[in-house]
């Protein structure tokens, strides 16, 4: 298992290193429309007072990945607890996320499991399009995204963020600082396609970041349950070894005195 997760991290993390730059820009730019807006005012980057939380929950399908669920679950958990309280809406990508929204008893209003490690966007589609017509709907009053984001081999991140509504760029951040953007052919068409679309490269991105950061993690915790094996191993051979040569030790004893014992009665 090992071997199988060292092969598939280079490749996971080439996947990650390609994809950011886009994420990163869609963020810019939402970011930005949230902040110089004048012409439309997308729902998405409205705040609200009214409606509960939703969670995009990003885990892995299988175990065997030391803390990185763990930590990613508590961290998401406790905060939608400091925002709405134990009851919010959960979309659950990764069999670990649908078991714990299950425990938890949380309305699951969409679940994907059995992801590739190739995943494109259009598989994530339908879970995007979920949380989406959730919070037009007037449901949830905030989205927030939770995965484990891929730093190095070493160091997973457990990271919390919130999506929508889209929180404005700093007044010297972002690619437009100042005026507004031209729609065409006008904000309301532009916005209501891009915003969906700015949704799902974040999530996407989170289930790469997701991928590369199990794969690491499982390496890692194969590597230490192989050495941990060893060590194991060893104290075991060393004890075998121990009783063994007691075994031979007591066993000469018995012969040397019985035949101090056969010498003893001959004379």
């Amino acid at each position: 298992m090992q071997m199988v997760s060292a092969a598939k991290i280079r490749r996971a993390q080439v996947r990650v290193e390609r994809a950011r730059p886009y994420a990163l820009a869609m963020d810019e730019v939402a970011r930005d429309v949230a902040k110089i807006g004048k012409e439309y005012k997308h729902p998405f980057i409205v705040p609200r007072e009214e409606g509960t939380g939703l969670l995009i929950l990003v885990t892995s399908d299988r175990g065997r990945v030391g803390a990185l669920n763990v930590n990613t679950l508590r961290r998401a958990h406790a905060q939608m607890l400091r925002e709405f309280g134990p009851r919010y809406q959960v979309v659950a990508i990764g069999r670990k996320a649908v078991e714990f929204a299950n425990r938890m008893q949380l309305q699951v209003v969409h679940h994907q499991l059995g992801l590739p490690d190739r995943v494109t966007p259009d598989e994530l589609r339908p879970g995007v399009e979920a949380a989406v017509e959730a919070y037009l709907n007037g449901e949830v009053r905030e989205v927030f995204l939770a995965y484990a984001r891929f730093r190095n081999l070493l160091s997973q991140i457990p990271t919390v963020r919130q999506l929508v509504p889209v929180l404005p760029a700093a007044e010297d951040e972002g690619p437009q600082t100042e005026g507004d953007y031209i729609y065409e052919p006008d904000a309301k068409d532009v916005l209501g396609r891009f915003m969906p679309e700015y949704l799902l490269s974040q999530v996407y991105q989170a289930v790469l970041e997701n991928q590369a950061s199990e794969h690491s993690a499982r390496m890692v915790a194969m590597r230490n349950a192989s050495t941990k094996a060893g060590d194991v191993i060893k104290e075991l051979s060393l004890t075998a070894n121990k009783v063994r040569q007691a075994n031979i030790t007591r066993e000469l004893m018995e012969i040397i005195g019985g035949a101090e014992a056969l010498n003893s009665a001959r004379r």
